[in-house]
Parts: structure tokens; sequence; C-alpha cells
């Protein structure tokens, strides 16, 4: 069944919208701080695996392969609340993170601890965030 413009933004049906290749987006951020931890694909299976366990799950697109967040790491992102955009294509997961754990693969705490910047008549350089 095809959900109208106004069902799929307004109405009360989960109805998660998969991109050409089965996934859709997901960020995730830190229930306490709000800070954006990491951005990665869920296919269904992952989306289907977060909610029900409560661990959050995903698509590696390098691995072709569904992942649990810290399987081999032991940094679990754990759900506290899962949200849905306005057309249903984007998922945002608030997520449990205790000062031991990082949700980057590097050792940082968040995938994005370093700023772009930029001056006139310069090429845009990165900074590492404290």
């Amino acid at each position: 069944m095809t959900l109208s413009k106004e069902q799929l933004e307004s109405g009360a049906e989960f109805a998660p919208r998969f991109d050409g290749n089965g996934l859709i987006a997901a960020i995730i951020t830190d229930a306490v701080t709000g800070d954006v931890l990491m951005f990665a694909y869920m296919n269904e299976d992952a989306l289907q695996l977060t909610i029900e366990t409560g661990e959050a799950h995903f698509w590696s697109r390098s691995r072709g392969k569904l992942w649990r967040k810290g399987e081999t790491s032991g940094n679990v992102l754990s759900v506290q609340e899962i949200r849905i955009d306005c057309d249903q294509d984007c998922i945002w997961v608030k997520a449990e993170i205790d000062e031991r754990t990082v949700a980057c693969h590097t050792g940082e705490k968040s995938c994005f601890y370093r700023r772009i910047e930029h001056a006139k008549e310069q090429k845009p350089w990165l900074t590492r965030l404290e």
C-alpha cells in the first residue's frame, strides 16, 4: 500500500523509505549532551534489530554486512529513543554513551571531531576539536 504525502508526513503509520540500495540514513546523537556521535546506514534488518534489541545496528556498505555497534570494540550504543524525519527517509537515534565509550573507530568519542576552517583565498583545512 502506498501512503499519500499527508499520511507519510502526518500519519501514525511507520513506513520507512529505504533508498534503491535498501538503505536508510541514520544519525546517532548522545542522548544526554545532544552531540552528534556518528552517521551510518541501516537496512531493514538493522532498523528492526535496533528497535527490538535497544542496541544500535547498522549496515556496513564497505563490508557488505550487518553489524551491531560494539560487537568487536565493546562500545555499544544503548538506544534511548528513535525518531524518523518528516518524509520517513532518515532515522535519528538518541543513544546512551558513557565516558569510557567512544562512537568512532578512531578512538574519538564522536566521528565528528574535526572542524573545517576556511580563510578567504585559501584552501579549506581541518582542525581537531578539543
